[in-house]
């Protein structure tokens, strides 16, 4: 289970956005970092500071990855043909994990990181319970048969906070999605703003 499990919200706080857009992130109510130095003022940021804040909220998001597999992912994106910031992405949405997120059968990246550990998620129906393992257009992503009434699973799929993205199908019935095609920056539904090129400028420096 990740360390960040219990302290998700200061990360919000630290990172100063609504990092997942939950209704109930103390971000709302104190838009200031969290500790006894959390209110001073501010310095204008370094050209440094901007990216390395851009790769944490990056990083962050998806569950709080390890330095080692992010870099491993920025590697992947810049062997890649295209656009490396665009690859970066692709390769983050396609983490298990992710997609089971993106699909509301989980609330959050780290339930879904659990849930997916726990056994509880099929791959063109065979067990998978490795997060970070990358899913392929036309893959079929299902919660196994036994799992598919777990309170957590149906009152993910029932709340109201974000909408399934275009680049992925599901059936809430059946607990079955299907991921379509590689998606773009633009078609992430990202509560903050990510910079994708800033994270590639700050491993490329």
């Amino acid at each position: 289970m990740s360390k960040r499990l219990e302290s998700k919200y200061k990360v919000n706080r630290r990172l100063g956005v609504n990092l997942w857009g939950r209704a109930k992130s103390p971000i709302n109510k104190r838009d200031y970092g969290p500790g006894q130095h959390g209110q001073r003022r501010k310095q204008k940021p370094s050209d440094f500071s901007v990216q390395l804040m851009a790769k944490q909220k990056l990083k962050s998001y998806y569950g709080n990855i390890s330095e080692k597999q992010f870099r491993k992912y920025y590697t992947e994106a810049v062997r890649r043909k295209g656009d490396t910031s665009e690859n970066l992405i692709d390769l983050l949405e396609r983490r298990l994990d992710a997609v089971i997120y993106r699909l509301k059968f989980a609330l959050t990246p780290f339930a879904s990181r659990q849930f997916v550990n726990h056994g509880h998620v099929t791959v063109n129906g065979r067990k998978v319970n490795i997060p970070s393992f990358l899913v392929r257009d036309n893959d079929i992503i299902e919660v196994r048969e036994k799992s598919k009434q777990l309170a957590v699973v149906l009152d993910a799929a029932q709340n109201a906070e974000r909408d399934v993205p275009e680049y992925l199908e599901v059936d809430h019935r059946q607990m079955k999605g299907r991921f379509t095609r590689s998606p773009k920056l633009t078609d992430v539904p990202y509560p903050v703003t990510m910079e994708p090129n800033l994270v590639v400028e700050f491993y490329s420096r």
